[in-house]
């Protein structure tokens, strides 16, 4: 339990209907009393029961505003500690108000990600669990929303802590053996053991093969769509967001920084962005927009190409495709609705591993299936298995990485008849990257990180 009393909004900033202020700490049951003023007197203060009344100051006996106010009992919150929630109407002149009052008789304001740390500090959450309370605010799709209950249900924390347990039993075996000397003990049964951490080997690559998807789904993808000027970009980011965010003209040059904007193409956020055309110009400031295209394309999950269609390729065009050969490339014909120079045939003489796709950006035809097309491209790249356990977070990446390293390392000490002391020591550094994950061997600096990040009130 920790020695003070907590207090911020819960709520976001600006107004709305129901703003609430969180308490918690040893103190909230003292405050709630202090401030909190029943509509039907003397009505006992019950864990877990809302209760309709007035918060009042208790130096000027002022009333602030009417609210419902819950005190819940520790260890039965979310933190593990006495908790109060004060649910007052969603102004922000008094939700400020009412957490004065609330820090004038005894909390302190709470730092970001606070209760949640209290939470996992009282072993509410593994660390796992309470990063996961961050990925559900954050899920930018349904998917992202799916994979982040599964981490707050604590099924990769169950995965995880499986596969420690398999390496306890592994160690145990390689520590008898140490501790008894080779004439005491039982001899090690090679093969059992290599099989066993072979397994486990297995579920570790098995998880971290999910990473790509999972990033996808958290974050989101980036399409770039790029071209020579005047081949309908512009339009075509309009035609994508279903309103006119960007100025279309006849003018080459009229798009000089980039335009980005996210929609959800079947529950995947895709962040589309509009580029300048490439051209050959003297321009300065165009010339500096075209360099940054350039390095846009490369950071891009999905590069679209946009051509032509009414047109024969030009020295632009085949530019574009060269430099971006080898990466995940959409090759959209545009102005379909217009007689077609260009050929599926032709322009897989160019870039033979592309599909091309044709779409008319003014009249709307053939965007949905580029939008198909541009889905199955990323879910292509990045699994789409729908695993039961998948990884999302770098930092758990990482220590699944490290834990396999130590794994291979110990895999092969076993098998290759190496004294036991040599896997053991491996196994045991494999432990401690598990422990990573659920927060068993997490120092405070990263712990003070990842909360960080979170907002206040959460």
């Amino acid at each position: 339990m920790q020695e003070k009393t907590i207090a911020a909004i819960a709520t976001p900033e600006g107004k709305g209907g129901i703003g609430i202020i969180r308490v918690s700490g040893p103190q909230a049951e003292e405050i709630c009393r202090a401030l909190f003023r029943p509509k039907k007197g003397n009505v006992p203060l019950e864990t877990h029961r809302l209760c309709h009344g007035e918060i009042v100051s208790p130096e000027t006996k002022t009333v602030l505003d009417e609210v419902l106010a819950v005190f819940m009992k520790a260890p039965h919150s979310y933190t593990g500690e006495d908790t109060l929630e004060i649910h007052c109407h969603g102004g922000p002149f008094i939700l400020k108000n009412v957490l004065g009052e609330v820090i004038k008789t005894g909390a302190r304001p709470a730092e970001p990600g606070e209760f949640t740390k209290r939470a996992f500090l009282n072993n509410r959450l593994d660390l796992s669990q309470a990063e996961a309370v961050m990925e559900l605010i954050e899920a930018q799709s349904p998917r992202g929303l799916e994979f982040a209950l599964s981490h707050l249900r604590g099924d990769l924390s169950a995965k995880t802590r499986s596969l420690r347990e398999s390496l306890i039993e592994i160690l145990a075996h390689l520590e008898t053996s140490i501790d008894f000397g080779e004439d005491d003990a039982e001899p090690l049964n090679i093969k059992e053991l290599t099989e066993k951490i072979g397994h486990v080997i297995r579920d570790i690559q098995g998880i971290l093969s999910t990473y790509s998807e999972g990033k996808i789904h958290r974050e989101g993808v980036s399409a770039v769509i790029t071209g020579k000027p005047n081949v309908g970009k512009s339009s075509l980011m309009n035609r994508l967001l279903g309103e006119k965010r960007v100025i279309v003209t006849t003018e080459p040059g009229t798009t000089r920084d980039f335009i980005e904007e996210t929609v959800s193409i079947q529950g995947l956020p895709v962040t589309f962005v509009d580029t300048a055309g490439i051209r050959d110009t003297r321009e300065e400031i165009e010339s500096e927009g075209i360099a940054l295209v350039w390095e846009k394309a490369e950071a891009a999950d999905v590069v679209i190409i946009l051509l032509d269609g009414s047109e024969d390729l030009t020295k632009e065009d085949r530019e574009i495709i060269d430099r971006n050969r080898g990466r995940t490339i959409a090759l959209v014909v545009n102005k379909s609705d217009l007689p077609q120079k260009l050929t599926a045939d032709s322009l897989r003489k160019r870039i033979p591993e592309v599909e091309p796709l044709w779409i008319s950006a003014k009249y709307g035809e053939g965007i949905p299936e580029m939008k198909e097309k541009i889905h199955s491209l990323v879910v292509r790249e990045n699994g789409g298995n729908n695993p039961d356990i998948i990884v999302t977070d770098l930092r758990h990446k990482t220590a699944l990485e490290g834990a396999l390293a130590k794994c291979i390392a110990a895999g092969e000490g076993i098998s290759g008849g190496f004294s036991p002391e040599l896997p053991s020591l491996e196994i045991r550094e494999a432990l401690d990257h598990l422990g990573e994950i659920l927060g068993v061997t997490t120092t405070e600096e990263v712990l003070d990180s990842i909360f960080s990040r979170f907002c206040i009130g959460k």
